[in-house]
Protein backbone atom coordinates (compact mmCIF):
# COMPACT_ATOMS: atom_id res chain seq x y z
CA UNK A 1 0.00 0.00 0.00
CA UNK A 2 1.18 3.50 -0.79
CA UNK A 3 0.87 5.42 2.47
CA UNK A 4 0.58 9.23 2.57
CA UNK A 5 4.07 10.64 3.28
CA UNK A 6 2.65 13.02 5.86
CA UNK A 7 1.22 10.11 7.83
CA UNK A 8 4.55 8.26 7.80
CA UNK A 9 6.31 11.38 9.02
CA UNK A 10 3.79 11.92 11.80
CA UNK A 11 4.10 8.33 12.98
CA UNK A 12 7.88 8.48 12.96
CA UNK A 13 7.81 11.56 15.21
CA UNK A 14 4.93 10.69 17.51
CA UNK A 15 5.50 10.14 21.21
CA UNK A 16 1.88 9.39 22.21
CA UNK A 17 -0.23 6.95 20.23
CA UNK A 18 -3.50 5.23 21.14
CA UNK A 19 -5.05 2.33 19.22
CA UNK A 20 -8.65 1.19 19.59
CA UNK A 21 -9.42 -2.28 18.23
CA UNK A 22 -12.68 -4.09 17.58
CA UNK A 23 -14.00 -7.43 16.38
CA UNK A 24 -12.57 -7.04 12.87
CA UNK A 25 -9.05 -7.56 14.20
CA UNK A 26 -9.92 -10.87 15.85
CA UNK A 27 -11.96 -12.04 12.85
CA UNK A 28 -8.75 -12.04 10.83
CA UNK A 29 -7.47 -14.73 13.21
CA UNK A 30 -10.51 -16.83 12.36
CA UNK A 31 -12.38 -16.00 15.55
CA UNK A 32 -16.11 -15.55 15.08
CA UNK A 33 -17.85 -12.49 16.48
CA UNK A 34 -20.15 -12.89 19.47
CA UNK A 35 -23.27 -13.15 17.31
CA UNK A 36 -21.65 -15.28 14.60
CA UNK A 37 -20.51 -17.76 17.24
CA UNK A 38 -24.11 -18.72 17.98
CA UNK A 39 -24.18 -21.83 15.82
CA UNK A 40 -25.33 -25.38 16.42
CA UNK A 41 -26.71 -25.83 19.92
CA UNK A 42 -26.40 -22.10 20.61
CA UNK A 43 -28.27 -20.88 17.51
CA UNK A 44 -31.62 -21.16 19.30
CA UNK A 45 -30.72 -18.44 21.77
CA UNK A 46 -30.83 -14.66 21.45
CA UNK A 47 -27.62 -12.85 22.54
CA UNK A 48 -29.39 -11.42 25.58
CA UNK A 49 -30.25 -14.97 26.66
CA UNK A 50 -26.58 -15.86 26.91
CA UNK A 51 -24.98 -12.62 28.07
CA UNK A 52 -26.90 -10.80 30.77
CA UNK A 53 -27.07 -10.86 34.58
CA UNK A 54 -30.70 -11.94 34.30
CA UNK A 55 -29.79 -14.92 32.12
CA UNK A 56 -27.08 -15.99 34.57
CA UNK A 57 -29.47 -15.72 37.51
CA UNK A 58 -32.05 -17.77 35.62
CA UNK A 59 -29.75 -20.55 34.39
CA UNK A 60 -26.13 -20.17 35.52
CA UNK A 61 -25.05 -23.56 34.15
CA UNK A 62 -26.28 -22.70 30.65
CA UNK A 63 -24.31 -19.45 30.63
CA UNK A 64 -21.22 -21.09 32.14
CA UNK A 65 -21.28 -23.78 29.45
CA UNK A 66 -21.67 -21.18 26.67
CA UNK A 67 -18.59 -19.31 27.82
CA UNK A 68 -16.64 -22.52 28.38
CA UNK A 69 -17.39 -23.38 24.74
CA UNK A 70 -16.23 -19.93 23.63
CA UNK A 71 -13.02 -20.20 25.67
CA UNK A 72 -12.21 -23.42 23.81
CA UNK A 73 -12.80 -21.60 20.51
CA UNK A 74 -10.35 -18.87 21.56
CA UNK A 75 -7.71 -21.47 22.44
CA UNK A 76 -7.84 -22.71 18.85
CA UNK A 77 -6.76 -19.38 17.32
CA UNK A 78 -3.56 -17.35 17.40
CA UNK A 79 -2.72 -13.66 16.95
CA UNK A 80 -2.48 -12.53 13.33
CA UNK A 81 0.09 -10.17 11.76
CA UNK A 82 -2.05 -7.16 12.76
CA UNK A 83 -1.78 -8.12 16.43
CA UNK A 84 1.99 -8.51 16.16
CA UNK A 85 2.32 -5.17 14.34
CA UNK A 86 0.52 -3.43 17.22
CA UNK A 87 2.93 -5.05 19.67
CA UNK A 88 5.80 -3.73 17.56
CA UNK A 89 4.29 -0.22 17.58
CA UNK A 90 4.16 -0.36 21.38
CA UNK A 91 7.88 -1.10 21.39
CA UNK A 92 8.58 1.83 19.05
CA UNK A 93 6.38 4.60 20.49
CA UNK A 94 7.37 6.06 23.89
CA UNK A 95 3.80 6.33 25.20
CA UNK A 96 1.42 3.79 23.73
CA UNK A 97 -1.97 2.52 24.88
CA UNK A 98 -4.06 -0.18 23.26
CA UNK A 99 -7.78 -0.03 24.00
CA UNK A 100 -9.75 -3.07 22.90
CA UNK A 101 -13.39 -4.06 22.72
CA UNK A 102 -12.33 -7.68 22.25
CA UNK A 103 -12.41 -10.19 25.10
CA UNK A 104 -10.14 -12.86 23.58
CA UNK A 105 -6.79 -11.78 25.05
CA UNK A 106 -5.01 -12.05 21.68
CA UNK A 107 -3.31 -8.65 22.03
CA UNK A 108 -1.51 -9.72 25.20
CA UNK A 109 -0.63 -13.04 23.57
CA UNK A 110 0.97 -11.10 20.70
CA UNK A 111 3.12 -9.07 23.10
CA UNK A 112 1.19 -5.92 23.97
CA UNK A 113 1.47 -4.91 27.62
CA UNK A 114 -0.31 -1.56 27.85
CA UNK A 115 -3.81 -2.90 27.20
CA UNK A 116 -7.18 -1.66 28.41
CA UNK A 117 -9.88 -4.32 28.02
CA UNK A 118 -13.12 -2.34 27.94
CA UNK A 119 -15.35 -5.41 27.76
CA UNK A 120 -13.29 -7.71 29.97
CA UNK A 121 -11.46 -10.93 29.16
CA UNK A 122 -13.07 -14.29 28.48
CA UNK A 123 -10.00 -16.08 29.83
CA UNK A 124 -10.73 -14.81 33.34
CA UNK A 125 -13.65 -15.40 35.67
CA UNK A 126 -14.81 -13.55 38.75
CA UNK A 127 -17.17 -14.13 41.61
CA UNK A 128 -20.74 -13.03 40.94
CA UNK A 129 -21.05 -12.01 44.60
CA UNK A 130 -17.77 -10.51 45.85
CA UNK A 131 -16.22 -9.76 42.40
CA UNK A 132 -12.94 -11.51 43.25
CA UNK A 133 -11.09 -12.18 39.97
CA UNK A 134 -9.99 -15.79 39.59
CA UNK A 135 -7.30 -16.93 37.15
CA UNK A 136 -7.74 -20.71 37.60
CA UNK A 137 -10.75 -22.87 38.39
CA UNK A 138 -12.04 -26.42 38.11
CA UNK A 139 -13.94 -26.94 34.86
CA UNK A 140 -14.42 -30.67 35.43
CA UNK A 141 -17.61 -30.36 37.43
CA UNK A 142 -21.28 -30.82 36.68
CA UNK A 143 -22.13 -27.54 38.38
CA UNK A 144 -20.87 -23.97 38.12
CA UNK A 145 -17.63 -23.52 40.14
CA UNK A 146 -17.84 -21.44 43.28
CA UNK A 147 -15.65 -18.72 44.74
CA UNK A 148 -13.11 -20.02 47.25
CA UNK A 149 -13.48 -16.80 49.24
CA UNK A 150 -17.23 -16.37 49.67
CA UNK A 151 -18.87 -19.35 47.99
CA UNK A 152 -20.59 -17.30 45.31
CA UNK A 153 -20.98 -18.63 41.76
CA UNK A 154 -18.14 -17.83 39.39
CA UNK A 155 -18.98 -16.05 36.13
CA UNK A 156 -17.03 -14.84 33.08
CA UNK A 157 -15.11 -11.61 33.69
CA UNK A 158 -16.78 -9.89 30.74
CA UNK A 159 -19.28 -7.06 30.40
CA UNK A 160 -22.79 -8.31 29.77
CA UNK A 161 -25.81 -6.55 28.30
CA UNK A 162 -27.16 -4.10 30.86
CA UNK A 163 -23.84 -3.79 32.71
CA UNK A 164 -21.57 -0.77 32.87
CA UNK A 165 -18.01 -0.91 31.59
CA UNK A 166 -15.32 -1.18 34.28
CA UNK A 167 -14.97 2.38 35.51
CA UNK A 168 -11.18 2.33 35.86
CA UNK A 169 -10.71 0.95 32.33
CA UNK A 170 -13.09 3.48 30.78
CA UNK A 171 -11.59 6.45 32.62
CA UNK A 172 -8.09 5.41 31.59
CA UNK A 173 -9.25 5.00 27.98
CA UNK A 174 -10.82 8.47 27.89
CA UNK A 175 -7.70 10.03 29.42
CA UNK A 176 -5.45 8.28 26.91
CA UNK A 177 -7.63 9.39 23.98
CA UNK A 178 -7.63 13.00 25.16
CA UNK A 179 -3.86 13.18 25.55
CA UNK A 180 -2.53 11.34 22.47
CA UNK A 181 -0.97 12.75 19.31
CA UNK A 182 -2.34 10.02 17.01
CA UNK A 183 -5.42 7.84 17.45
CA UNK A 184 -5.90 4.61 15.49
CA UNK A 185 -9.39 3.11 15.10
CA UNK A 186 -8.91 -0.44 13.83
CA UNK A 187 -11.47 -3.06 12.87
CA UNK A 188 -14.31 -1.52 14.85
CA UNK A 189 -17.77 -0.60 13.60
CA UNK A 190 -17.72 2.77 15.31
CA UNK A 191 -21.26 2.37 16.61
CA UNK A 192 -20.84 0.69 20.01
CA UNK A 193 -20.72 3.26 22.78
CA UNK A 194 -18.87 4.46 24.72
CA UNK A 195 -15.90 3.11 22.72
CA UNK A 196 -17.15 4.81 19.54
CA UNK A 197 -16.78 8.24 21.17
CA UNK A 198 -13.08 7.82 21.93
CA UNK A 199 -11.89 8.74 18.43
CA UNK A 200 -13.96 11.93 18.57
CA UNK A 201 -12.59 12.74 22.03
CA UNK A 202 -9.08 12.43 20.59
CA UNK A 203 -9.96 14.49 17.52
CA UNK A 204 -11.48 17.27 19.64
CA UNK A 205 -8.19 17.56 21.53
CA UNK A 206 -6.19 17.90 18.31
CA UNK A 207 -5.08 14.33 17.70
CA UNK A 208 -4.66 12.95 14.19
CA UNK A 209 -7.24 10.19 13.66
CA UNK A 210 -6.39 7.22 11.46
CA UNK A 211 -9.03 4.64 10.58
CA UNK A 212 -8.10 1.16 9.41
CA UNK A 213 -11.16 -0.86 8.43
CA UNK A 214 -12.46 -3.06 5.64
CA UNK A 215 -15.71 -1.10 5.44
CA UNK A 216 -16.71 2.56 5.92
CA UNK A 217 -17.99 3.49 9.38
CA UNK A 218 -19.55 6.59 11.00
CA UNK A 219 -15.98 7.71 11.74
CA UNK A 220 -14.73 7.52 8.15
CA UNK A 221 -15.83 11.00 7.08
CA UNK A 222 -14.21 12.55 10.15
CA UNK A 223 -10.90 10.67 10.10
CA UNK A 224 -7.75 12.45 8.92
CA UNK A 225 -6.49 9.31 7.19
CA UNK A 226 -8.55 6.32 6.04
CA UNK A 227 -6.71 3.09 5.17
CA UNK A 228 -9.30 0.69 3.80
CA UNK A 229 -8.53 -2.99 4.01
CA UNK A 230 -7.50 -5.75 6.38
CA UNK A 231 -5.56 -4.64 9.44
CA UNK A 232 -3.48 -7.82 9.27
CA UNK A 233 -2.11 -6.63 5.93
CA UNK A 234 -2.04 -2.85 6.43
CA UNK A 235 -0.46 -2.66 9.89
CA UNK A 236 2.67 -4.75 9.13
CA UNK A 237 3.24 -2.72 5.96
CA UNK A 238 2.79 0.51 7.90
CA UNK A 239 5.26 -0.55 10.58
CA UNK A 240 7.80 -1.47 7.93
CA UNK A 241 7.29 1.84 6.10
CA UNK A 242 7.75 3.92 9.26
CA UNK A 243 10.37 2.04 11.26
CA UNK A 244 11.82 -0.37 8.71
CA UNK A 245 11.86 -4.13 8.47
Amino acid sequence: MNFPPNLLSLLHRTSKLVALTGAGVSQESGLRTFRDAQTGLWAQYKPEELASPEAFARDPKLIWDWYAWRREAVKAVRPNPGHYALAEIERRVPTFMLITQNVDGLHRMAGNHNVLELHGNIQRVRCSECSLVVETWDDDTESVPRCASCGGLLRPDVVWFGEALPRDQLEAAVEAARSCDIFFSIGTSGVVQPAASLAFAARNRGAVVVEINAEPTPLTAKADYVLQGRSGEILPELVAAVWGG
